[in-house]
């Protein structure tokens, strides 16, 4: 199997399956898929969450542990998936969600599975793009809460995604991260505007 996932932290599994179990965290939850699940739902495939806070105009990037997400399988398919969050206490569950990501999401890790090369599955969310994207680390026993994305890792856009970017696609991170960088830098950072054009 080319595709590591890494562990997660057993708080951060121990909150989700005490968030399943309980039928008033369910309830209230904003995923009337998960609400109407039938049979058992698991937690599957956690996925470390990197947020990509800053790209420098050089394409330099500084990332940071943002949670760990899990899938919420009911049947055949995820329905629903689970954030965790990191607090002085350690890691507690966030909120369940579900929407175009999940099953994005989902996609992207089973066209993982079919590359050749082994790779780590993370999250990366670009949060000034509105964007997220599976970012295959090719250090499959790095530890999944640390790092940064590396010249060969890939990262493959998660739909929906900003326009002119295609989704689930394999970009390599020195081919993807200069896109990001033009769309993600000030224009002030461009230069000074040409005469006669908008500032």
């Amino acid at each position: 199997m080319p595709l590591h996932v890494p562990p997660a932290p057993a708080p951060a599994l121990r909150s989700v399956l005490a968030a399943l179990g309980s039928p008033t965290a369910v309830r209230e939850a904003r995923t009337p898929s998960l609400r109407a699940a039938q049979g058992p739902t698991t937690p599957e495939l956690p996925l470390p969450v990197h947020v990509l806070d800053r790209i420098t105009p050089q394409g330099l990037s500084a990332t940071r542990l943002a949670g760990w997400r899990f899938l919420i399988r009911s049947g055949e398919r995820a329905v629903a998936a689970a954030e965790t969050m990191l607090t002085p206490d350690g890691w507690t569950f966030s909120h369940f969600f579900e929407g175009p990501y999940v099953t994005s999401t989902e996609r992207a890790l089973q066209q993982a599975e079919t590359l050749q090369q082994p790779y780590q599955a993370r999250l990366l969310s670009v949060p000034g793009l509105y964007m997220l994207t599976l970012w295959l680390h090719g250090d499959t026993g790095a530890d999944g809460a640390e790092g940064h994305p590396a010249d060969t890792d890939l990262l493959v856009p998660l739909a929906p995604a900003p326009p002119g970017i295609p989704t689930h696609r394999p970009f390599p991170v020195t081919e993807l991260l200069p896109v990001l960088t033009q769309r993600a830098t000030p224009v002030s950072l461009l230069g000074p505007p040409v005469l006669g054009s908008p500032a």
